[in-house]
């Protein structure tokens, strides 16, 4: 019994190390960009992991209500990012909540609606924008094993030998072990590296003696929200495209399960995001959307069991209570988690490249849907100042390059999209010619 609960813990752990990073970064950004204190801004750091943990719980909780029950850790959308400094720099803080819980009551309304529109996303188009997020990530995760951007020894030798000897010590324990320690190699990878380059005084710990030891959630921490209809209208697109990102992650983990997802699982899941994100918006936190991330994590270690997702969801409530606790694991260096992160991203267009393989690739319009919509995806990831003299409305739309590469994928299977009658014609064509 003690020996399932510390792999349970074990495999949490990994996944919280999986997406800590990101879910710290966000809070970071905004909160630098939009000229917060260092007291609220570690406010918005550990009120963003604790209600990471609990739209966690909420979404991995299947009932007659809400929660899809896969195994999916949800986070803030990097998508709002842009917005939301945009909205906190032109109307204020207050507004940024205001439009998220106009926001999140918008997608509870809208979940059932959305969740019959599940005939719109067969593989092509689910396994065409899984494949667009893991290969939009993929830049992320080179990134940090050079150092990060910006950072002054970018690229330097110690970098390099720091994300490659973590990867290599992923690679050759997923290689040569198993069991249990095959299926936490990322952790024990991101440990190793953590520890090697300790030694090489890479590892500041200055992060732990600042944060607090207890932290408590507090209701509209910034004041009470105001709402701007032109901020509500953006945030509302930002979460409608969040939607159109977490299909692709429902879609993809469904797959891994061998779990075929019915209208009203994606309804729940869709309501389980609203809720998540009117208590980001009531505790002054963020929109929370799944993870692609912890999908690779999962197709990585082969451990499916939303048990491991529930132990997550609990850690990161924790660490938001307790930041002198959580800030330990700020200290892993970029190009440690780097390392790990090209692994993880890579299985996720190896995920998506699965789906793909159900497709009918004698179709034309199956492999024109497929070029356009991924070649969009990288195209904007490449070069992301493509759009740049639109409006900043339709920038949300097309400055990222999973929401433009998803909704290409989208509008395109709708335009080629063949109609009942023509199936039917084809059928009856195919029987004569038997």
């Amino acid at each position: 019994m003690k020996g399932n609960l510390f792999k349970t813990a074990s495999l949490g752990i990994q996944h919280v190390l999986a997406m800590y990073a990101g879910a710290v970064v966000v809070p970071l950004i905004v909160g630098g960009a939009i000229g917060l204190t260092a007291e609220q801004l570690t406010y918005l750091v550990s009120i963003d992991i604790l209600m990471c943990g609990i739209a966690t719980l909420l979404q991995v909780w299947k009932n007659k209500y809400f929660g899809i029950g896969l195994p999916v850790m949800l986070g803030c959308t990097f998508t709002a990012v842009g917005p939301m400094i945009a909205i906190g720099g032109q109307y204020g803080v207050s507004a940024i909540y205001g439009s998220i819980l106009v926001g999140g009551v918008f997608l509870v309304l809208v979940s059932t609606v959305f969740g019959k529109l599940i005939k719109y996303f067969p593989p092509v188009v689910t396994g065409s924008v899984v494949t667009i997020i893991g290969i939009t990530l993929i830049p992320v995760a080179m990134n940090d094993m050079a150092g990060g951007v910006g950072s002054a020894d970018f690229g330097s030798v110690q970098n390099l030998a720091l994300s490659f000897g973590t990867l290599l010590f992923i690679l050759v324990l997923y290689r040569f072990a198993k069991g249990f320690m095959r299926q936490i190699s990322i952790l024990l990878g991101l440990l190793i590296g953590t520890a090697v380059a300790y030694f090489m005084g890479r590892v500041d710990f200055s992060a732990v003696g600042d944060a607090s030891w207890i932290h408590m959630p507090q209701a509209f921490y910034f004041g009470m929200p105001t709402f701007e209809p032109s901020a509500i209208i953006t945030m509302i697109l930002v979460l409608v495209v969040g939607l159109v990102e977490a299909s692709g992650v429902y879609f993809a983990l469904g797959d891994i399960t061998g779990k075929k997802l019915s209208e009203k699982e994606l309804s729940h899941g869709y309501r389980a995001e609203g809720i998540a994100t009117i208590l980001g918006g009531i505790f002054n936190a963020f929109p929370y959307t799944t993870y692609s991330q912890n999908v690779g994590l999962i197709q990585l270690s082969g451990v499916k069991k939303t048990s491991v997702i529930y132990a997550a969801g609990a850690f990161l409530i924790i660490l938001g209570f307790i930041p002198k606790v959580g800030a330990f694991t700020t200290v892993i260096p970029t190009p440690v988690l780097g390392g790990a992160m090209l692994a993880m991203f890579g299985m996720v267009i190896s995920a998506g490249i699965k789906m793909l393989s159900k497709v009918d690739f004698s179709s034309q319009e199956n492999l024109l849907i497929m070029a356009c919509s991924i070649g969009m995806g990288l195209g904007i990831t490449t070069v992301p100042t493509l759009f740049a003299n639109l409006p900043e409305g339709v920038q949300i739309l097309t400055s990222n390059g999973i929401v433009i590469g998803s909704l290409t994928a989208i509008v395109m299977n709708l335009i080629f999209m063949k109609k009942p009658t023509e199936k039917a014609v084809q059928v009856l064509e195919g029987q004569k010619a038997s």
